[in-house]
């Protein structure tokens, strides 16, 4: 693997006291991370240092974002071999078992974050200083990736914090924040500020007090008779939210710790045979690709312009107030309204209990509750960046409201709409500025769903566009532009999905049986489960919504009109295809029998191809909706099922899947399907455009 070449990325200072600074500042980069010339540059610089035994050595950043970041992902992508991923590993191992083996007193100031691979050169460092504020974070997120540590961290973090409690970070994924990160032992001092950490930096130099290490009870769970014991307990932890088939890099974690204890000489070979084996594999290199489509999106609207700082929401319901909440929570100004103080007082109520939750320093609190009041009267239309509407589903009512509301906004001001699935076109025909009328469409919870759709049409102004998406970043969430249509791209492609659901309860299989097969594929939950979640009656509105848009048959839904006639609509009332118990859907002899009143499954029904009924509706929507150009790119389909509706991410998306399966074994499958089943598994026009 060539390394290629870039301009100088370290700086070195040497103090009064004879103490070396070594500064990591990436020209022409917002943050700092270990990629091959970094790693290369710094060990020259090692080499240079230790000739001249200086009294210490200081690793820092020049950025103001925080330390380094992690690896260079991007290499990861340019690797052709196992070979080429062992040699990618090995120069990491060297250049910081060189810095390792320093024989003076080494430092790692960190301020902000210290994530992956810049966790590892930190800990590669005899001493750490944390700078103690809300940006501290320390984490070892790799396996996010389908990888795990791979620059000697699978041996250093159990050197440094003991076997248990380096598996729980490397295993998780999790960071660790603030002074959490002290008491865990990830940092020998903490500062109060940058000049503070200087001088603690000093003084671990002068003191030179000797390295941290873990508790007894934590050295002990790392003895080799031990660790055998625990395999099936962390392997059973694991199982409970990863299948190994779909994600092996933290089966291979624990195999190796199991193995080698995170001591020696063996484990460093080890984590590297490991980690390049896993690097090769199609699990890394599509959570890779879904890491890379989510900076892709975290890019939308850069540099266009100021961001908006006030927003009026109205419509107090559950998603108009959990929007104000976390537009609050984020540091925007909200003013939220409805028709009627009692609506207005249950929304502010909905959002205070959530900031209780969210927000434990009763200081930094007080100031979020600060920002969101109550506006009955709609006084903020006036002073708002954005007005955001939340209120049901119907056209007339929208329209009524915005002929009241935009006379009163403010020049430059957008209208944005949460609808989830009226076309835009209908709701912008009957106002002065069709052009500053756009889509926020976000999806319930509001606080866990990272996506937002940004909806357009061809009279919205890029202005609109621009405000919407600032908007969505602010409140850090993820924009992804979409062309106003039936449904937009989430609802859109998982009307099939939930819609075949249904014919498959009608079909005899159980609610059961139909979310196997989807969460066997990698799903998070199944659509009878997700259709709980969203709401049966909210279901049934947009599917039919869709449906009748698109002109396309819309499955039995007798099942469901039942429920929603005993007002049985999921989870928020507590019972709809299932029963819900804290949060939780409860699996019982309901939901593994057959819809009563369903005859006995024909021959021709077949359990084998229920999956594929499941999976190649929504992957047929998904080329439907790129043969009709709603959102620019493959890829930004893919991006937008992962980040809206969980799409299995180890399958790297909807038609990465589809491509890495064969276009042609879909079409014919589909094709087989439609015989069976129906014209609803007919293949769309739109898979030769697929690459």
């Amino acid at each position: 693997m060539t390394i290629r070449q870039e301009p100088r990325c370290w700086r070195e200072e040497t103090d009064a006291e004879g103490i070396v600074w070594l500064t990591l500042d990436k020209p022409e980069a917002s943050v700092n991370t270990l990629s091959s010339p970094v790693l290369e540059e710094l060990g020259g610089m090692i080499a240079t240092v230790a000739k001249r035994s200086p009294r210490g050595v200081v690793l820092r950043s020049g950025k103001t974002s925080g330390f380094v970041l992690g690896a260079d992902v991007k290499e990861f992508t340019t690797l052709k071999s196992v070979d080429e991923a062992r040699a990618l590993v090995e120069r990491g191992h060297r250049v910081l078992a060189e810095l390792e083996s320093l024989p003076c007193p080494t430092v790692a100031l960190i301020e902000g974050f210290a994530l992956g691979g810049g966790l590892e050169l930190a800990l590669a460092c005899r001493y750490r200083v944390g700078v103690n504020d809300d940006r501290l974070t320390l984490g070892l997120p790799e396996v996010m990736l389908g990888i795990h540590p791979g620059f000697g961290g699978t041996v250093r973090t159990v050197k440094t914090i003991g076997s248990l409690a380096a598996l729980d970070l490397m295993l998780t994924g999790r960071n660790i924040k603030g002074s959490k990160t002290l008491q865990v032992g990830l940092v020998d001092r903490l500062a109060d500020s940058h000049e503070s950490a200087l001088a603690a930096c000093r003084d671990l130099i002068r003191e030179n007090p000797g390295a941290h290490k873990p508790p007894l009870l934590q050295r002990l769970a790392g003895l080799g008779v031990v660790r055998p014991l625990l395999r099936s307990k962390l392997e059973s932890q694991v199982a409970k939210k990863v299948r190994k088939a779909h994600y092996p890099a933290p089966y291979a974690l624990i195999d190796l710790w199991v193995r080698h204890g995170g001591t020696g000489l063996k484990a460093y070979s080890a984590e590297a045979d490991s980690i390049a084996a896993l690097a090769a594999t199609p699990t890394a290199r599509n959570l890779i690709r879904v890491f890379m489509l989510q900076d892709a999106l975290k890019s939308q609207g850069k540099g266009a312009g100021g961001t908006p700082k006030k927003i009026h929401v109205i419509g107090a319901g559950v998603m108009g107030a959990d929007i104000a909440a976390w537009c609050a929570f984020r540091g925007l100004e909200v003013t939220l309204q409805d028709r009627e103080q009692r609506f207005v007082d249950a929304g502010m109520t909905r959002a205070n209990e959530f900031f209780e939750k969210r927000v434990k320093d009763a200081t930094k609190r007080a100031a979020v509750v600060a920002r969101l009041r109550g506006d009955l009267q709609g006084a903020g239309v006036a002073e708002a960046d954005v007005v955001l509407e939340a209120i049901i589903e119907n056209v007339e009512a929208k329209r009524a409201l915005y002929a009241s509301i935009e006379p009163r906004m403010k020049a430059g001001a957008i209208l944005a709409t949460n609808t989830s699935s009226i076309p835009l076109a209908q709701l912008a025909s009957s106002l002065a500025e069709p052009g500053r009328l756009v889509g926020l469409h976000f999806f319930n919870p509001v606080a866990l769903m990272p996506l937002v759709e940004v909806i357009h049409t061809p009279v919205t102004t890029p202005d609109s566009i621009a405000v919407a998406t600032a908007v969505a970043r602010k409140i850090d969430k993820l924009p992804l532009p979409c062309r106003s249509a039936p449904g937009f791209l989430v609802n859109r492609v998982l009307a099939p999905y939930m819609q075949e659901a249904m014919y498959a309860a009608q079909d005899g299989f159980s609610f059961d049986e139909i979310d196997r097969a989807a969460t066997d594929y990698g799903m998070p939950v199944g659509p009878v489960e997700l259709s709980d979640m969203v709401g049966l009656d909210v279901c049934r509105h947009v599917g039919s919504i869709v449906g009748h848009a698109l002109g396309r048959p819309v499955a039995d839904t007798s099942a469901l009109d039942a429920r929603i006639a005993e007002k049985k609509l999921g989870r928020k009332t507590g019972e709809g295809f299932y029963r819900w118990e804290k949060g939780r859907a409860v699996r019982d002899k309901t939901s593994a029998a057959p819809v009563p009143g369903v005859t006995k499954r024909p021959d021709s029904i077949s359990r084998a191809d229920l999956q594929d009924r499941l999976m190649l509706s929504l992957l047929n929507e998904c080329v439907a909706v790129l043969r009709e150009g709603l959102v620019e790119s493959q890829e930004m389909i893919d991006a937008g099922v992962i980040f809206g509706c969980g799409f299995a991410p180890f399958r790297g998306g909807p038609l990465q899947d589809a491509t890495t399966r064969g276009v042609s074994p879909c079409v014919a499958r589909l094709e087989e399907l439609s015989t069976r089943y129906g014209d609803r598994f007919k293949p769309g026009a739109g898979w030769s455009r697929l690459r």
